[in-house]
């Protein structure tokens, strides 16, 4: 990698999940793209990536038990195991569960239920190698299911010392309260990002308020303000972006035009469209951990340099007034799929 003695002490930079959770790289890496949802990966440089995460001092493993059915976790076992010792001692997991799955890859709704959080963890720590999962969250709240039980099922896996402390994703600020009631919430996983702005107005200020931390997928809208999505690109039929409303006709020229706004920021900073992007995120508060999606060992290194972009006063506000909030065209998931998020309604 470019520059790989700087990147590697800027990446050093660490963070806290809550309260009393973790201590984590300021960047984690989120490894979805790795095994789904964007097209073909190429399994060595998704290792290869993985291991050039840990090198920089990254910690935090992000990823899904529903991630190409299982395959994500493999492929993070596989990662790990092959890594340097010390490398893989730093390494910590964290996990989603409870998205039920047809052999075709249909989505099928969500399982909280104890029992089954029991049997996902299960599974999980066998695919990935590992005694114990650091954090571990359902990854949609299941309207059958009290978020009561679902937390104090993982609660009890604490206890036993396979998880290390308990998560959530994707719920509101009413669901928050009550899990938070129930036992020690390290972070909330949600989309936050320059053109994904709603948790600002509620969950946000309760988060903040309970001691719970942010870690933010979606930081570079699944490459829409990367700076590298361009309008004319061809998207597979199994790629989430070609049935994402923001990526479609006149929302997506609207929000290219965001880009370009954002581009002008950057080139006088002297830094990469994904690069100011990403240091936003990170200027927004010590509570927040963005998860860079990279699937390959060039776009790593270009996230890490996010960790040397200062951004001061002036700086926030150019970027605000290029991008300002609820600017984005297009809800950030299909119906079906927003018909699922809690932190939504």
């Amino acid at each position: 990698m470019e520059n790989t003695e700087n990147t590697t002490k800027h990446t050093t930079q660490t963070r806290t999940l809550g309260t009393g959770g973790p201590q984590v790289s300021a960047l984690g890496l989120g490894c979805m793209g790795m095994s789904a949802l964007y097209g073909e990966a190429d399994r060595a440089e998704s290792v290869a990536t993985i291991h050039a995460a840990l090198e920089a001092g990254v910690t935090l493993l992000d990823t899904g038990d529903f991630y190409g059915m299982g395959h994500n976790e493999l492929l993070i076992g596989e990662a790990l195991r092959t890594a340097p010792a010390a490398r893989r001692e730093q390494a910590l997991t964290s996990v989603k569960f409870g998205a039920l799955r047809a052999p075709d890859g249909a989505w099928a709704g969500y399982d909280g239920r104890p029992e089954a959080v029991r049997n996902f963890a299960a599974y999980s720590l066998q695919r990935l190698g590992v005694d114990h999962i650091d954090v571990y969250r359902i990854a949609r709240l299941d309207p059958d299911v009290p978020i009561e039980e679902t937390v104090g099922a993982i609660a009890e896996l604490v206890e036993q010392g396979y998880v290390r402390h308990i998560g959530l994703s994707e719920v509101g600020a009413g669901t928050i309260r009550k899990a938070a009631a129930t036992a020690p919430i390290a972070d909330l996983q949600i989309e936050y990002g320059l053109i994904s702005r709603g948790i600002e107005k509620s969950i946000l200020p309760t988060t903040r308020e309970l001691g719970i931390s942010i870690t933010a997928y979606g930081v570079l809208s699944r490459g829409l303000i990367s700076g590298h999505f361009s309008a004319d690109r061809q998207l597979a039929a199994d790629d989430f972006r070609a049935h994402s409303p923001r990526f479609q006709g006149e929302n997506l020229r609207h929000n290219l035009a965001l880009v370009d706004a954002l581009r002008k920021i950057a080139e006088q900073k002297g830094v990469s469209v994904a690069q100011i992007a990403i240091a936003w995120v990170l200027a927004q508060g010590e509570d927040i951990v963005p998860l860079i999606g990279a699937r390959s060992r060039e776009r790593l290194a270009e996230s890490l340099g996010a960790l040397d972009v200062v951004l001061d006063a002036a700086d926030l506000a150019a970027i605000e007034a290029a991008v300002p909030a609820d600017a984005a065209a297009g809800e950030r998931y299909a119906p079906a799929a927003m018909a699922h998020l809690d932190s939504e309604r």
